[in-house]
């Protein structure tokens, strides 16, 4: 059985979108996910399942919480072993110990066509970025609210991309690692 990590998008923001992570976390074990864990409010999910086809977990996710309530989230699955190779893959160790400040926008395709100019241009004299196959790394010493790269990014890479903290980040491994629970 693998395990996978599910990150949804724009759920329970804003007074829209609301789902309880209790109520997912039923849902989609009465859907056929076992061990399912959650953290926080913003979509964290990791479970096992059999499957290896990264697009159907998506689509049956997401129909799967369309057909209970009404909506039906962005929605993107990363393998254990995916994850563990973006944390790795970190470019800016040192911004590590101010979380809050780097970012990890998890690419649902390679953006091979990102426009980097683009992106530089955006960018502040004290902002940093590094694109890889399977992330968009941010350092943003100013914060992220204030950041022009950090909005518009996506935008600019050309393919669908959610983006977490480094925080969350490392809570989303520990989340995935099936012997510790967090759960919200």
């Amino acid at each position: 059985m693998k395990t996978w990590i599910i990150l949804l998008r724009g759920i329970n923001v804003g007074g829209n979108n609301l789902i309880k992570m209790g109520d997912l976390r039923a849902l989609l074990t009465k859907a056929g996910y076992e061990n399912v864990r959650t953290y926080i409010q913003s979509g964290n999910v990791a479970f096992e399942y059999e499957g290896e086809d990264i697009d159907e977990i998506c689509e049956h996710v997401t129909q799967t919480i369309y057909e209970s309530h009404g909506f039906a989230p962005k929605t993107m699955a990363l393998s254990y072993d995916t994850v563990v190779n973006i944390i790795a893959g970190n470019p800016y160790k040192d911004a590590e110990a101010t979380p809050k400040n780097l970012h990890v926008f998890f690419l649902k395709t390679p953006a091979i066509d990102a426009e980097i100019e683009a992106l530089e241009a955006l960018k502040t004299e004290n902002e940093s970025f590094t694109i890889t196959d399977e992330a968009a790394y941010l350092h943003l010493p100013d914060g992220v609210w204030k950041s022009k790269l950090s909005s518009k990014l996506e935008k600019h890479l050309g393919v669908p991309a959610t983006a977490r903290n480094w925080r969350t980040v490392g809570k989303i491994l520990t989340l995935a690692d099936k012997r510790k629970k967090l759960v919200n």
